[in-house]
């Protein structure tokens, strides 16, 4: 695992759900939601979050479908990773997300989180459930 903490993000159209590990890389802790902009801002904006975290790497969602493979929307993921590593010098890794935020609308449904509550966190419960099953690979040892 890279030095520091790894910062997890939720990729969407409009919003980027944020998690980030303790020191210890044992626990994934909601870092919040990001307002998506233009390409360019959006990374300027994660590295700038990544640096303010003491974050020595990102881990991306990868979308993928049911059936294992992967659509336009992986690619997309993809090539924001790609950009986001190369502007910012930090490592990328990808973790299936598949059923991360039906997984976190669940959670949220059962702490009886309002449906205007809810909107406002999903991304950001997702981006937890990435980095904490991301996290757990890694104790298991399988990444």
């Amino acid at each position: 695992m890279a030095e520091g903490r790894l910062l997890a993000l939720d990729l969407g159209e409009r919003r980027i759900g944020l998690a980030v590990s303790d020191e210890l890389g044992l626990m994934a802790h909601g870092a919040g939601v990001y307002q998506r902009k233009e390409l360019s801002a959006d990374i300027a904006w994660l590295i700038q979050k990544a640096r303010d975290l003491d974050c020595a790497q990102f881990v991306i969602g990868l979308p993928r479908n049911m059936n294992g493979t992967f659509g336009p929307r992986a690619e997309s993921t993809r090539e924001f990773g790609a950009k986001l590593e190369e502007d910012s010098g930090l490592p990328v890794k990808y973790w299936d997300e598949r059923l991360t935020t039906v997984e976190a609308e669940k959670i949220l449904i059962g702490a009886d989180v309002s449906r205007k509550r809810r909107k406002l966190v999903i991304d950001q419960n997702a981006a937890i459930l990435i980095l904490q099953g991301y996290l757990a690979s890694l104790e298991s040892g399988r990444v």
